[in-house]
């Protein structure tokens, strides 16, 4: 996993680094030799690197590779928004090593030609971004893409100059580049949408940061999770094992007009290796859910309309013997399934995923969450997480991470904030956000699968921790591997189901 920085927190381990042994001097000569070997990878063999520089360190970076490609005999032309002399600290210093290297900044004309072949270092501005670039600043940005179009490939210095470090904000204009050379740790704004389009290809630098530096962070540390950090959780199976070692799910689901739901979740939990999936459900709804899928069990819940307080007494016995619960995809909710919810949650003693209308009932009743009996796995959406904390969607989109840690802290659960880049929240403030997943996941059902996914994990033993991690990479790489050969305008909740033995089978599970 890489550990995702804010612009704070940067400027923090910046200062500490100094502190500890490693000079700013020394960051800045590492950070543009790691700007020069990217922008080398990216060039023809004829290439031509046009540097762009602003003021600050970030100009002072892309000065350090100007100097050292020019040093390897390549055609270099740097362009700063600033006169050198006008520099201060350590870019002051570097602009007076690369003029003594015999390069001189100016204004690059149009008539040079950029285009196939060349690349374009965009070192104009960096984690301090408060506000659109204007003057100067802005007129490069407008020529180092009109340069991109023109087929040459840009590298950006640590952010595209026009995103905004911590929110993936993109201003106008904004870098579209090719290749992002991450100094020391990732950015917020490289991981989150739609910065991290912008980005291009994300890369993370070493520029020689002491380990020691990183005690100036807070213990609640953000995390990009990687294939390696969950592909071992999974347990592999036993010569010995049998249906019966493997996991029984209770999925409680489905609903006259939202049988689909529950199936799909049920499909999910089996191809996600439970050894059995029961699905408690109203009788009109239980025949129709089956007969998606042989293998599914059932059983009726036998009262009428929305759940409420007469069905506790068969929920109870549905789950004795179960090691995982799943409640609420396509479930009928009505004014006593909170209370409902909350009398379950107080004797189920195995652990449980809250999912839907589970979460949409237990708006404005959170204590229910703090007195449950077994550990919880809520996995939100947007629109479900604003009305689980009381908020409006686009403030729970503006801080996904803040808003899923505060709930996880204080009602001590995993939460999984769905949507691009999901977000994963423990319970100790550990965050991590995912990169698998893409737009044509955005259908009906793709949250039921994985819904199910998590029952199906936490039903062969896995914590609620590392249940959600697991599922929600697995369920993003099934959602991509199955794109590539559906595409994303045709993908379907059943493609991701199917595309999960792709998944297992790529980690030899």
């Amino acid at each position: 996993m890489k550990r995702i920085l804010t612009s704070g927190e940067m400027r923090a381990v910046d200062q500490a680094a100094g502190e500890h042994g490693m000079p700013p001097a020394v960051l800045m000569e590492n950070a543009g030799a790691a700007l020069a070997e990217a922008a080398l990878a990216l060039a023809g063999p004829q290439g031509r690197f046009f540097v762009l520089c602003g003021s600050g360190n970030n100009g002072g970076d892309g000065m350090v590779a100007a100097r050292k490609l020019a040093a390897l005999g390549r055609v270099v032309f740097v362009e700063t928004t600033v006169l050198t002399e006008a520099l201060e600290g350590e870019a002051h210093r570097v602009s007076k090593a690369m003029k003594a290297s015999g390069l001189t900044p100016m204004r690059i004309p149009e008539e040079l030609g950029v285009g196939q072949g060349d690349v374009v270092i965009d070192a104009l501005l960096g984690i301090g971004l408060s506000r659109a670039p204007e003057g100067k600043v802005a007129e490069a940005i407008g020529k180092a893409n009109a340069w991109r179009t023109a087929g040459a490939k840009i590298v950006a210095a640590d952010l595209p100059s026009g995103l905004a470090s911590d929110s993936g904000l993109v201003h106008t204009p904004c870098v579209t580049a090719d290749v992002t050379v991450a100094f020391g740790f990732l950015k917020a704004g490289q991981v989150r949408e739609p910065g991290a389009s912008q980005c291009g290809h994300t890369t993370v630098a070493d520029i020689g940061i002491p380990k020691a530096a990183l005690a100036v962070l807070k213990d609640s540390a953000v995390h990009l999770l990687e294939e390696a950090d969950v592909r071992e959780r999974i347990p592999r199976r036993a010569p010995t094992a049998h249906k019966g070692t493997q996991g029984h799910v209770l999925l409680v689901a489905g609903s006259w007009g939202k049988t689909g739901a529950a199936a799909l979740a049920g499909m999910a939990a089996l191809r996600s290796g439970a050894g059995l999936v029961t699905v408690a459900t109203r009788p009109e709804a239980l025949v129709p859910v089956m007969a998606h899928a042989p293998e599914l069990m059932g059983v009726e819940l036998v009262s009428d309309g929305p759940l409420g307080q007469a069905d506790l007494n068969s929920l109870l016995e549905a789950a004795d013997g179960k090691d995982a619960v799943v409640i609420g995809p396509g479930m009928p909710r009505g004014e006593e399934t909170a209370k409902l919810l909350g009398a379950f949650l107080e004797e189920l003693s195995v652990p449980c995923v809250l999912d839907a209308d589970a979460l949409n009932a237990l708006a404005g009743n959170l204590d229910v969450l703090q007195r449950a009996k077994g550990e919880l796995l809520l996995t939100p959406h947007p629109g479900e997480m604003a009305r689980l904390v009381g908020k409006s969607i686009e403030e729970v989109q503006s801080e996904r991470v803040r808003h899923a840690r505060e709930l996880a802290q204080s009602s001590a659960v995993t939460v999984i904030l769905k949507g691009a880049r999901t977000v994963i929240a423990q319970t100790d403030g550990q965050v991590f956000l995912n990169p698998t997943g893409n737009p044509g996941m955005a259908t009906g059902g793709t949250g039921d699968v994985l819904a199910g996914m998590c029952g199906a994990l936490l039903a062969q033993g896995l914590t609620p921790e590392s249940a959600a991690l697991t599922a929600t990479y697995a369920h993003g790489l099934a959602g991509d591997l199955a794109a590539a050969q559906r595409s994303l305008a045709g993908l379907t909740a059943m493609d991701v189901v199917g595309a999960l033995g792709d998944v297992w089978r790529r980690w030899n599970r």
